[in-house]
């Protein structure tokens, strides 16, 4: 029978249709695969193309160049020049587009994706995440930090360059704190902390886990939003990304690349999106909010239903995606 899960972090009611579910290889896509090369050069985001990419403001040093560079965004919807101005007349409220929207370009190697990358390299692009995220923080402009990556056509961006970005809004979205209301509200009525209590309600139940890792876990959440839908938490309480540890950093690429290595292999590829959800440095040491990063793989669409209702529909029973992705078997060569 059909179940309607609530998904307690995001308030979002999820339909998985257990009797008419998908297999997991239903959201394989099969496309014809282009061979790309590791250097293209029209690519502006390769070694040796410095000069056609805007100002950079960041840069990880390499035995043969660089490792990573951060670069202002060519096509940022913010202005970073200017004050951050409110205005509230009558129903019309608005603030000025001040921000900052950064390119990380993760590799000189064109070809690469997060599945294909070394943990020493992922290790550099979180530890980048960190010192832009903390230093894009010191803007009194800025009220919210998002870092995130969009990988392939369906997730938003059709480079082929390993690139994730950073963003610094003058707001706080309304989803963000709506988040933060509910995290808060089940504090006060059972004093634990939301993610806490489902780090330990998913390790009993097992099922779902992914990777348990010395410092993190990952898993397909109960009412995943979507189709193989995985969150990364951190099992020590900290309520902001900045907080994270040098072990932690480490043990956080490994569960990223585990998790891309066999979404890579077990789906062929499929676009994706990541975004790292996270409180203020001032919010760390909340004892409601709980950093995370949350992956989704782009295997399934948006439909009417859904716009119109705002609920999701889920037509792989997290369980089976779950197991799925644990028996994927990752080539050497991978790892």
């Amino acid at each position: 029978m059909t179940e309607i899960r609530l998904n307690l972090i995001t308030r979002a009611w999820v339909i998985i249709a257990k009797e008419k579910s998908k297999k997991p290889e239903d959201f394989v896509i099969r496309r014809v695969k282009k061979r790309h090369p590791d250097f293209l050069d029209t690519c502006p985001f390769c070694t040796g193309n410095e000069s056609k990419t805007p100002e950079e403001v960041f840069r990880v040093h390499g035995d043969n160049g660089w490792n990573i560079r951060v670069v202002r965004h060519k096509f940022s919807k913010l202005s970073e020049e200017g004050e951050r101005k409110r205005w509230d007349i009558g129903v019309k409220k608005g603030v000025n587009g001040i921000g900052i929207h950064e390119l990380i370009v993760e590799t000189p190697i064109h070809n690469l994706t997060t599945a294909t990358m070394s943990v020493e390299q992922l290790m550099g692009v979180v530890q980048t995440y960190k010192d832009r995220f903390t230093e894009i923080y010191k803007d009194p402009r800025v009220e919210y930090v998002i870092i995130f990556k969009n990988n392939g056509p369906s997730a938003g961006t059709s480079i082929e360059h390993p690139l994730s970005q950073i963003v610094g809004l003058p707001i706080t979205p309304l989803q963000i704190r709506e988040r933060f209301e509910a995290s808060m509200k089940f504090f006060d009525d059972t004093g634990d902390c939301l993610m806490c209590k489902t780090i330990h309600d998913e390790l009993h139940d097992g099922v779902r886990v992914l990777f348990n890792t010395e410092h993190f876990l990952s898993f397909i959440p109960y009412a995943a939003l979507s189709a193989f839908h995985i969150w990364v938490f951190p099992k020590r309480h900290s309520g902001c990304f900045a907080d994270i540890r040098p072990e932690e950093m480490q043990d956080l690429s490994v569960n990223l690349k585990s998790i891309m290595a066999k979404l890579y292999v077990g789906l062929d590829c499929p676009d994706f999106n990541y975004v790292i959800r996270s409180g203020r440095p001032s919010s760390t040491n909340s004892e409601f909010i709980h950093w995370y990063m949350s992956i989704v793989p782009r295997v399934d669409m948006t439909t009417g239903f859904e716009l119109g209702t705002g609920m999701h529909v889920n037509s792989l029973v997290p369980e089976i995606s779950a197991e799925f992705l644990r028996n994927v078997k990752v080539p050497e060569y991978y790892t």
